[in-house]
């Protein structure tokens, strides 16, 4: 009996080996499981890659994963944007639902910090000198532990060219003096939590009285609520996720000050 394929008038291969044909099912599943996205828009691969990586509790080390990512085409803004910050939030998830414990999540945690001063480290800026440059300090107020978010605020102010300087659970008097010294244009203090509202409430009184209204005081971060209810409730003059409505707000106020 001949072993040799035929082919039919269109020129499709008959008889071929089952094992051909799973193995083509199977690379069609791999394409497809990799053009998956999450609800955030993004690629379930490169989540579940990026995922994998940091709760391993092996050796780690942010350049080669920023490579790695960089090899499935990932941009290192979508890192910095996009990924890191979904990953954070899929591992809080996985935590409240005691399916990660803590000590995992903040491992996990430094390493995505690590991947993210990577990537910004290793981004070239074009900054022109005759732009004003915008000082912003990044603030996690007393009570907060919301570092990740604040490395990603680092990362972007950065790449729009901000002069930034970060200031984490500094007591009242360090800050005063902190600001009287080096007064920045725009602050934006981070808060993930509504229990953390009468820290930031109190943070903005000491900045107020050190620096008075000339500082614009923005706050961000996962806690939610009411956007008029939160600045009455914290005294800060804009709420919002997005660092660059901070600073298209800071820069079209009269009072605010570009550094050349």
């Amino acid at each position: 009996m001949s072993t040799e394929d035929h082919t039919d008038p269109r020129g499709a291969l008959r008889n071929r080996p089952v094992h051909v044909d799973a193995l083509a099912t199977r690379v069609i599943s791999v394409l497809s499981d990799r053009q998956a996205v999450s609800v955030d828009g993004l690629r379930r691969f490169v989540l579940d890659h990026l995922t994998r990586a940091v709760l391993n509790p092996g050796m780690y080390r942010a350049d080669d994963l920023l490579e790695e990512l960089r090899g499935h085409r990932v941009t290192k803004d979508d890192i910095i944007d996009n990924y890191v910050p979904c990953v954070a939030r899929e591992m809080g998830y996985a935590w409240s639902a005691d399916e990660i414990s803590f000590a995992q999540v903040t491992v996990a945690t430094l390493r995505l910090q690590a991947l993210v001063g990577e990537a910004s480290r290793t981004m070239h800026f074009d900054h022109k000198t005759d732009q004003g440059r915008l000082h912003v300090l990044v603030l996690v107020p007393p009570g907060e532990q919301h570092f990740l978010g604040a490395s990603v605020l680092d990362a972007q102010l950065h790449r729009m060219g901000c002069e930034v300087s970060s200031s984490y659970d500094e007591d009242a008097g360090s800050l005063t003096f902190r600001l009287m010294q080096d007064p920045p244009d725009l602050i934006l203090i981070t808060c993930a939590r509504t229990e953390t509202l009468e820290s930031v409430r109190r943070t903005v009184q000491t900045i107020r009285s050190a620096v008075g209204d000339d500082v614009v005081i923005a706050m961000g971060g996962a806690v939610n609520g009411d956007n008029r209810e939160l600045r009455e409730k914290t005294g800060v003059d804009i709420v919002t996720r997005r660092v660059a409505e901070a600073v298209s707000h800071c820069t079209a106020k009269p009072a605010a000050s570009l550094r050349l």
